[in-house]
């Protein structure tokens, strides 16, 4: 098992980053499993693509490419994962690297997954309560994500988005539960995989 963790957040105190991002690592080095943790704030990535060496991002897709698990981690910014995630996507995971196109017929295609021996974790914090998430914006932040994006890469039903609501007015023991939801994430992952290769 070998797990990629990517986080587009500079705050180094947010819960994002000081909550989720270090349960997950003390989570894998508790289990004895090999990961990479790519701080695209840390590497000098950028968004747009422009000022970033073609080394930088083959370099992300080789570890993406040999990992078996991929964990993102954001704040929701605008209805979307953070500028820094949202660009990493589009430039790492691109044509015949994560994904191809068939063609159908006609002006019809559908994309092929590339990465489909592999799962994604998505960890996402709003600042927003759940029930306007759900209702007034249908959940459309996580479904843009899984339909637009993680079906493209790794197919259906290989990619889960975990969800955690008005995180910066709840209490802290509501925080730790997330935290706690987020160890057990992470450890089910872990039994899982072993699971599948026994």
């Amino acid at each position: 098992m070998k797990v990629v963790v990517t986080i587009g957040y500079d705050r180094k105190e947010s819960f994002c980053y000081n909550g989720i991002v270090n349960t997950i690592l003390e989570t894998l080095n508790d289990n004895d499993i090999e990961y990479t943790f790519i701080d695209l704030y840390e590497d000098g990535f950028h968004p747009s693509g422009r000022g970033n060496i073609p080394e930088l991002i083959e370099q992300y897709q080789k570890v993406l490419c040999e990992a078996t698990h991929h964990f993102f981690i954001s704040p929701v910014y605008w209805g979307r994962c953070t500028s820094m995630l949202e660009g990493m996507f589009d430039l790492v995971m691109t044509t015949n690297v994560a994904y191809r196109f068939k063609h159908l017929f006609g002006v019809y295609g559908m994309p092929i997954p590339l990465w489909k021996d592999k799962r994604m974790v998505t960890w996402l914090t709003h600042g927003g309560p759940a029930s306007v998430i759900y209702t007034l914006y249908v959940n459309a932040i996580a479904l843009r994500l899984d339909l637009g994006f993680a079906t493209f890469i790794y197919g259906w039903f290989r990619s889960s988005i975990i969800q955690f609501f008005s995180v910066p007015f709840v209490t802290d023991e509501k925080r730790k539960k997330m935290l706690d939801k987020t160890r057990k994430r992470v450890e089910y992952e872990i039994r899982r995989y072993h699971k599948k290769t026994k």
